[in-house]
């Protein structure tokens, strides 16, 4: 069977210092799978769209955010992540420059600025499988991570990366 994902992107905005980032605190929609969950910020790539395209749509549409550097740390494939299931690829990126100021919040729920140490030690409501790439995120390493982390029942039951 062919590996037919939904493309995504999930971006990291940090403050002028470093030290916190920008993320939506999902609480908006009780119908939203994410519910109660920390998440960066992101979505679909649309048909006409490369990644850094839909990352820059991304910020524009939910934080209101002009992003003036951006870098990919990786990509992850999320077998069964979906709510019905379904297989995600995600291109994770790192936003250390931007214009703009973030509203309060955005339709799926608030925007918070979190210490980074905070988020990467996962002391916060974010998915299970967070916690694991979370730290190849923001380490200052300036390889690439490309990971594959399986899910079944909202869990995920495998994680696996190479770095380039």
């Amino acid at each position: 069977m062919p590996y037919t994902p939904i493309v995504a992107t999930l971006g990291y905005v940090l403050s002028p210092d470093g030290e916190r980032v920008l993320l939506v605190h999902r609480n908006a929609r009780p119908d939203d799978q994410h519910l109660g969950k920390y998440n960066g910020l992101g979505g679909k790539l649309n048909p006409d769209e490369d990644v850094v395209a839909c990352m820059r749509r991304e910020l524009r549409e939910e934080a209101q955010l002009a992003a003036l550097d951006l870098t990919l740390r990786g990509t992850i494939s999320w077998p069964g992540f979906g709510k019905q299931g379904e297989d995600w690829l995600g291109f994770l990126f790192l936003i250390r420059r931007f214009s703009g100021a973030p509203p309060p919040q955005n339709e799926e729920g608030r925007l918070e600025w979190v210490a980074v140490a905070q988020l990467v030690a996962g002391d916060l409501p974010i998915w299970p499988g967070d916690k694991l790439f979370l730290p190849l995120v923001f380490n200052g390493d300036p390889r690439q991570f490309h990971g594959v982390m399986p899910y079944r029942d909202g869990q995920p039951v495998g994680w696996s990366y190479s770095w380039v």
